[in-house]
């Protein structure tokens, strides 16, 4: 007999239970951007792997080791995505958006794909809310991001923590790798074997070393921060005047890293404690040279992505806390199903949601399955109709489907 099929390593199913909190999450997400000017918006679930590999940097982790590459039955090699940032620059220069008004504001959800070591809240597909807006270098955008996103995690129940660095532009942020490489040569002995061979693609990684060693020569090691340009610590400056003013506590964190290539200036990441080592629930910062490297004009750009599993394992909201209210309809003889089939379809055209005996239960068994649905009411369709609160267990009688609306809906 052949063995039980399961879902793919690093995979998982989303069940009803959890389905109703993403659901939530998806309206709270759209609302909240969408009132800040944020687009709904789609790119494919895969692209031409150049997309990523010019967009993302050849030196992250993600082009050189988690990336799901194929080729289709014409030779084209495709990547599914693995993150959204570089599939919305391509998109800005394939439909030439940089001629409509700018900043052109996106807001996306959708899967994405990296081959990582799955672990509680980390897949291999995982699903992200993200937000960019492409066309402005204006600092109160990255502020808005930030604050946007920080009030999407609040609203979820997800207690969090802000870093905030800048990376400058791209010449000094060259500059300042080279610095970094001869610092790092002047230590090789004391960094792990993983930051000496990516010494030369990408030193600035050697931040996120967990290794001993490699942390303590980080310690000593000169700061990025420490040498931007005039024109990058006046917009930083005034990205932290706009959190400020709106009272958004945060930390500097000049060690800060993003893992990939392409950020400019502003990089934030929001940590939660209750994620344990990978803390990360979302982040992003400014990416002012992607589209010029995706075959578009200069654009400068904003944006940050999170986590839909994490946002919802750090949650501390009760998923009980979540549950829309529910009428269950019982029915205690099967010839009055047709009468009750009306009413379950009254309730939902009035907003409700309802549910009806389909099972062929007992009454006590129906009362039973109303509990176990979270019904705050139940209709009882008999002679008369009644309806039955859940909560304090008053039960009356209605005259009719009016009445009854009435007494479900408040």
């Amino acid at each position: 007999m052949a063995g039980k099929l399961q879902a793919p390593r690093g995979t998982f199913d989303v069940l009803p239970a959890d389905g109703e909190r993403r659901q939530l999450l998806r309206e709270n997400a759209d609302d909240l951007l969408g009132r800040a000017g944020y687009g709904p918006f789609e790119t494919p679930a895969f692209e031409d792997t150049e997309v990523f590999a010019r967009g993302v940097g050849q030196s992250t982790d993600i082009v050189s080791k988690e990336m799901f590459t194929f080729e289709d039955k014409g030779g084209r090699s495709l990547t599914l995505r693995p993150e959204g940032t570089a599939g919305a620059c391509r998109a800005y220069v394939e439909h030439g958006m940089h001629k409509l008004s700018q900043p052109v504001k996106l807001r996306y959800w959708g899967p994405f794909f990296r081959h990582e070591a799955p672990q509680a809240g980390r897949y291999r597909q995982f699903n992200q809310v993200g937000a960019e807006a492409l066309g402005s270098d204006d600092p109160t955008l990255d502020a808005e991001l930030i604050l946007l996103l920080a009030e999407l995690l609040e609203d979820s129940g997800v207690e969090s923590r802000l870093k905030l660095s800048s990376l400058g532009n791209a010449e000094t942020r060259a500059s300042y790798g080279e610095e970094l490489r001869t610092f790092l040569r002047a230590r090789e002995g004391e960094l792990s074997e993983e930051v000496r061979a990516r010494v030369d693609a990408n030193p600035l990684r050697a931040f996120d070393a967990d290794h001993p060693g490699t942390r303590a020569v980080m310690a000593e090691a000169p700061l990025l921060i420490d040498r931007l340009d005039a024109a990058d610590a006046e917009h930083f400056a005034e990205v932290r005047g706009l959190l400020d003013d709106a009272e958004q506590e945060y930390d500097l964190d000049p060690t800060l890293v993003r893992g990939l290539d392409y950020y400019t200036r502003t990089v934030f990441e929001f940590d939660s404690p209750s994620l344990g080592a990978q803390s990360g629930v979302g982040g992003g910062g400014r990416y002012d040279g992607l589209v010029e490297q995706l075959g578009g004009p200069p654009t400068p750009g904003v944006g940050w992505a999170a986590g839909i599993e994490r946002i919802l394992l750090a949650s501390d909201e009760d998923p009980d806390d979540l549950e829309l209210p529910v009428a269950f309809v019982a029915v205690p003889r099967p010839e009055l199903r047709r009468m009750a089939f009306g009413i379950v379809r009254a309730l939902r055209d009035s907003g409700a949601r309802a549910e009806m005996e389909q099972a062929g239960r007992s009454m006590k068994g129906q009362l039973k399955q109303a509990n176990r649905i979270g019904a705050t009411h139940v209709v009882i369709v008999g002679d008369e109709l009644e309806v039955k609160e859940m909560e304090g267990g008053e039960q009356r009688v209605v005259a009719d489907e009016q009445e009854l609306l009435e007494a479900v809906l408040g």
